[in-house]
């Protein structure tokens, strides 16, 4: 079970003691008190759990985030000076800036997210964190050192307080735009989520997605499919997704490859590399359904087996075709999402041993161990680093600052994506009004589903892997 799993199975134990507890309260209030008085109660109890704790915090937010990060690359002279962000010296245009600073919730920040809003660039920033957040964290400066240099910059509070003297780290951000580019995607739509800003500047693009995604159809079931129907029709709409899409970011149909593989399944391929794992829902052990659409042939075009043998042959020749100097691909700790993982190991295996290496591996989180609702705060905002609670490994985060245009060319490409445009369940729907009702949490103009708050942001986080050659 992984470290996710074992956190969601204890919050949904945690859950469901305090239900039981809840239950027997008003029990015991409609004997003494009222008899409608629970009712009352019970729907108020409701309410406030949708609007204020029904997200999904693995940790407390009086924990500090814990970092490590390389010493040569602390600024010092930094301070704070009546809500102005002074240095002792310029920074060059192009970084990537981190600053760590200990916020600390007012008591309407347990109701409505505290957030610092960053004033004094071409455009106003606002990063947000936990309801009730009293610990260091870490806000994304990056594309704003020119006016941080000046002194123009300004740091203002909604529902909290900075405290304590604050932390400043840059990193040179290189050009990746002249250099090829090559973003694995386990799925479809996660290469347009974490990197659609970085592969649309690239000249030399390539966008390789390793798996249908076919499973979890439902949406198509209520079309009047049956079950293997229905993911055979999701699996191919997601394949034709994975190949078509990037086209509006300019990435070149020869250069966007489907490799078909079977969502959810990567795990129990690398468990066995030589034995063919079949889809759980569609009824197939043959890949080539899903790769129709590719430019060329690959080696698992003969066999069609789902193993991961066939999987390493294919990235190998990918590799070798590409040639790509850089791989922009899951980050393999902070991405917990068991297809991530693979698909980073996977990578990492085909390039054992090839004539060609990358120069620069970036990884990319889509999905966190700790708080599904990261990054927070609005769409369009900035992305504050993830929480993080073990300094162990040294980290260097590339931040790509993107420009209001292409926000929006992102939110398209989104859009264009199959398994965003169904609309959420009804209980989220009534969450997210309640929210915004209660919470004051403003909806994506992009689109319902989560993903267009979370990813189309002006900022495209990343974290390079291994030292730069």
């Amino acid at each position: 079970m992984s470290r996710k799993q074992q956190l969601l199975k204890r919050h949904r134990r945690n859950k469901r003691v305090g239900l039981l507890i809840g239950l027997v309260l008003l029990v015991v209030i409609g004997v003494w008190v009222a008899w409608w008085l629970p009712l009352v109660l019970g729907v108020l109890a409701w309410i406030a759990h949708e609007a204020w704790f029904a997200d999904h915090l693995f940790y407390a937010p009086n924990e500090d985030y814990q970092y490590r990060f390389s010493a040569d690359a602390e600024v010092v002279g930094v301070r704070l000076d009546g809500g102005r962000l002074l240095l002792d010296s310029p920074l060059d245009a192009d970084t990537t800036l981190v600053l760590a600073i200990r916020v600390r919730s007012r008591w309407l920040g347990r109701f409505l997210d505290p957030a610092v809003e960053i004033l004094g660039g071409v455009s106003p920033d606002r990063q947000a964190f936990e309801r009730g957040v009293n610990g260091v964290r870490y806000l994304n400066l990056s594309g704003l050192a020119l006016a941080l240099s000046a002194g123009e910059l300004q740091l203002r509070t909604r529902y909290c307080r900075l405290l304590d003297a604050p932390r400043l780290w840059s990193w040179a951000t290189p050009d990746y735009s002249a250099q090829r580019v090559m973003v694995i995607a386990p799925h479809a739509d996660d290469a347009e989520l974490a990197a659609f800003g970085l592969y649309g500047r690239a000249d030399k693009p390539w966008v390789v997605t390793l798996t249908a995604g076919e499973i979890e159809a439902e949406h198509y079931q209520q079309m009047g499919l049956d079950p293997v129907e229905a993911s055979r029709i999701k699996g191919r709409l997601r394949a034709w997704d994975s190949i078509a899409v990037p086209r509006w970011a300019g990435v070149p149909e020869a250069h966007c490859v489907q490799l078909g593989y079977f969502c959810l399944q990567l795990p129990a391929m690398r468990a066995t590399p030589d034995q063919p794992v079949a889809s759980r829902e569609a009824n197939l052990s043959d890949i080539r359904l899903f790769r129709r659409f590719n430019p060329f042939a690959l080696p698992a075009d003969q066999d069609g087996l789902p193993t991961w043998n066939n999987l390493l042959a294919d990235l190998r020749q990918l590799l070798l075709t590409a040639r790509p100097e850089v791989i922009v691909l899951p980050h393999p700790v902070l991405d917990p999402h068991p297809d991530h993982i693979c698909a980073q190991q996977a990578v990492a295996e085909a390039l054992q041993g090839l004539e060609w290496q990358p120069t620069t591996v970036l990884g990319y989180a889509n999905h966190l161990h700790d708080n599904d609702r990261w990054p927070m705060g609005d769409a369009g905002a900035g992305i504050a680093l993830p929480p993080q609670f073990d300094d162990g490994m040294e980290l260097t985060p590339c931040s790509l600052s993107l420009s209001l245009e292409e926000q929006r060319d992102k939110a398209m490409a989104l859009g264009m994506m199959h398994d965003l445009q169904p609309a959420p369940p009804f209980k989220r729907r009534v969450r997210r009004w309640l929210q915004r009702l209660l919470a004051g949490r403003a909806p994506s103009p992009y689109g319902e589903n989560e993903f267009f708050r979370k990813a189309v942001r002006r900022h495209e986080l990343f974290w390079r892997l291994g030292k730069e050659k």
